[in-house]
């Protein structure tokens, strides 16, 4: 990850990075169930630092606007929470893919 910016740095855009955030889950739940530190752990391997204290009230606010689904599973204990991205979820990846394409499109007329 020899192209990553220095960790201070993705704090410090924090605010801009968090809809890559989002999608980097929808992308992930639109594959395959996640759950929550799972996602911590895939997000800190493209050098986002997330806390559960950040990932579960943004994965809660998916689900209460309609991206994500949960389901609960008990395992003894412990209870863990799976997230699948919805209908809406993945229409939603779509179009922000495809608003996405103009920053990695070239020759066009908006690359000033």
């Amino acid at each position: 990850m020899a192209n990553e910016p220095p960790l201070d740095e993705l704090d410090e855009y924090r605010d801009l990075l968090v809809g890559l955030v989002r999608m980097h889950v929808l992308h992930h739940a639109a594959q395959e169930e996640i759950y929550g530190v799972w996602m911590i752990d895939e997000l800190a391997s493209h050098g986002y630092r997330l806390s559960a204290g950040t990932l579960y009230p943004m994965l809660h606010k998916m689900v209460r606007d309609g991206y994500l689904t949960v389901r609960s599973e008990r395992d003894g204990r412990t209870v863990r929470k799976f997230y699948a991205a919805t209908d809406k979820g993945r229409r939603g990846l779509a179009v922000a893919r495809e608003r996405m394409q103009i920053f990695t499109r070239k020759g066009t007329a908006d690359d000033s």
